[in-house]
């Protein structure tokens, strides 16, 4: 096995192991976040529905942030999802990482969308 294939296969190993783990319901729905090279995503889903409640993105027009993968980007973008969440009513989420380690822009994305007034 090459070296791209065995990385794809340990990031998609690790992204099951975390989504095994978090469920997003009614009360409590999942905040899951995707990181790029360039950007960076962010949903709050409803895994019994199936349903997507708010989603966000650098790539969004409403997200005032410098363009690209930052930090100060994934900040924005953590911002935004919790002013959004909140105007939906969400005031509780289950935070899913997907694959990448809680650091960077992963973390600053939570402790923004935190300070906005999620809780999770």
């Amino acid at each position: 096995m090459n070296r791209e294939k065995r990385k794809q296969a340990q990031r998609k190993r690790r992204h099951y192991r975390v989504r095994n783990s978090v469920h997003g319901t009614a009360e409590r729905p999942r905040l899951a976040v995707y990181r790029s090279l360039k950007h960076i995503y962010a949903q709050v889903i409803n895994d019994d529905e199936g349903r997507t409640l708010v989603a966000t993105s650098t790539l969004s027009k409403d997200v005032d942030a410098p363009k690209g993968g930052n930090v100060s980007a994934a900040e924005a973008v953590g911002t935004k999802v919790a002013e959004l969440a909140l105007a939906a009513g969400i005031k509780q989420v289950s935070f899913d990482r997907g694959y990448a380690r809680f650091h960077g822009r992963v973390k600053a994305l939570a402790d923004a969308a935190r300070k906005g007034g999620l809780e999770f």
